[in-house]
């Protein structure tokens, strides 16, 4: 079963199912650029500089803060302004400050610019070399990682990635549910012409629908109760019906749906064979297949009901919930597709003893479902996520003090690590299980850099962070992210400047 990208081409290098240049495209890009012209340029630096162009990255212009943007793939990036060469290639998320490796500026390039205002494609146009160089290289499982790897050994391996900028198009990934409401409602809205509803390029037998006025668009077999609007951007699947005095708005409503009276709908998103009952408000919410939801129900922002859910009657879900047939406890053992199944058995577990009630107070009185995430911490979870810092916080703390308890303060830096090492291999799972959000490996950096100066054994630190590194316990931006927080006391200032770290720091 492939697990990233990285196994995907690795398998397919290895069946060589490609012998030419390709375009490599996730499959939740929504798009309508021509590449055309990025083909040609890439085909032509490769037969002009022998090859050594493996990749031609696809972006558009977009000014920072544009709803088309996701904040998780805002980049930053250093090229060359004469041949596009990319020169430096970062995430930007949550960084406060940016660092650019100084070898930039030697490149050779005469002309050189960093750009900000770039919305990632995902759409990259790759040599046959790409999938061979995922083979060679088990590290990269992202085409981000494949990316910072050909930029650091560029002189080593003499590859480059070029990149083609476009004004014009439209190419967005849907990678969460903002970028799911963003890229359905510029559907809606025409901005991704010649996709657009009407034009059923699913090629869907019977699926057809026609277009009126502010953006409104209706199926075949579509019944609309007395009194009921359709505001504008609205797309009502075939077959569904609505009651009286309905106020339809920014949404999307599947096919074979049942709607009551009385409804409210704004930036709703419900699929295909849904019921809902009169009375009901929904807010900037998914509703997916078979799911019921009784009268008197409202869901406010940014709530999801997962397959065959039921809600209700007269019940209200805090923003940000989250309900599905599988249990949270379930999510270990399970595959993550499943969180979404439509399988009828679910929330039936195969062994009858992990039986679960739903619970009135969360799903209503006839509700059925598990709720899996809500927006709003509650006591116990603020307690929780104390107890994880303060595990966090212990638990590197213990690890990073073991050698000097079993040996003593006067051990060499090289002995040091020498005992520590099989510790942390013996620990990594307890740190990553510890350790999964940018916050979590920013605390364990704290614990790390409080522990060093507190003991006063600058010159060890180094070579345990580069070990972390290694081990995958510590990720490389976040290491950097922490270098360049800078220091708030004298001491965080002199590790910082200690030469090995500076050091360690520019190998990251």
């Amino acid at each position: 079963m492939y697990r990233s990208l990285g196994d995907v081409l690795r398998d397919v290098d290895a069946k060589s199912l490609v012998r030419s240049d390709f375009v490599l495209v996730y499959g939740d890009v929504v798009s309508n650029v021509d590449i055309s012209q990025a083909l040609q340029e890439h085909r032509h630096r490769r037969k002009m500089d022998k090859n050594i162009s493996v990749m031609t990255m696809i972006c558009k212009e977009s000014s920072p803060g544009h709803k088309s943007r996701c904040e998780e793939d805002d980049v930053i990036v250093a090229m060359d302004s004469r041949s596009q060469r990319i020169l430096h290639y970062h995430k930007t998320q949550g960084l406060k400050r940016l660092q650019f490796p100084v070898n930039i500026f030697h490149s050779g390039s005469n002309e050189f610019e960093i750009r900000h205002d770039l919305l990632d494609c995902h759409i990259s146009i790759c040599s046959p070399q790409v999938a061979e160089l995922f083979t060679d290289n088990f590290d990269y499982q992202t085409r981000n990682d494949f990316v910072r790897g050909i930029l650091v050994n560029e002189e080593i391996l003499g590859n480059q990635i070029h990149m083609h900028v476009t004004k014009d198009g439209y190419g967005v990934r849907v990678s969460n549910l903002l970028m799911y409401d963003s890229v359905s409602s510029d559907l809606v809205r025409r901005w991704v012409y010649p996709l657009t509803p009407e034009a059923n390029f699913v090629d869907q037998k019977g699926r057809s629908c026609t277009y009126s006025r502010h953006n409104v668009y209706r199926g075949s077999g579509v019944s609309l109760g007395h009194g009921s609007q359709m505001e504008e951007n609205v797309l009502i699947g075939c077959d569904t019906s609505i009651g009286a005095n309905c106020y339809i708005s920014n949404s999307v409503i599947g096919n074979n749906c049942t709607i009551g009276d009385n409804v409210n709908l704004d930036h709703a998103y419900i699929w295909n064979n849904v019921h809902i009952a009169s009375n009901v408000v929904i807010s900037q919410s998914v509703v997916c297949d078979k799911v019921e939801v009784k009268t008197g129900v409202t869901l406010n922002k940014q709530c999801v009901l997962a397959y065959n859910v039921v809600i209700g009657p007269d019940i209200s879900l805090p923003e940000g919930t989250v309900v599905s047939m599988h249990h949270p406890d379930e999510e270990e053992d399970e595959d993550d597709d499943e969180f979404l199944s439509d399988d009828a058995e679910v929330g039936h577990s195969k062994d009858k003893t992990k039986l679960k009630a739903f619970n009135p107070a969360e799903v209503g009185a006839e509700g059925k479902g598990y709720i899996w995430k809500a927006s709003s911490l509650d006591d116990t979870e603020d307690e929780e996520l104390s107890q994880c810092l303060w595990g966090r916080t212990i638990l590197t703390s213990v690890v990073l003090e073991y050698p000097f308890q079993q040996q003593g303060p006067q051990l060499t830096p090289a002995q040091y690590v020498a005992l520590l090492l099989p510790l942390l291999k013996k620990w990594a799972p307890v740190f990553k299980n510890y350790v999964k959000r940018v916050q979590d490996h920013l605390d364990c950096l704290s614990a790390f850099e409080e522990h060093f100066l507190e003991k006063e054994h600058v010159g060890f630190s180094i070579q345990v962070l580069m070990n972390m590194y290694q081990l995958e316990i510590l990720e490389e931006e976040t290491i950097l992210r922490w270098f360049s927080q800078g220091a708030t006391t004298d001491k965080s200032r002199q590790l910082r400047k200690n030469q090995g770290v500076r050091t360690g720091h520019t190998a990251l």
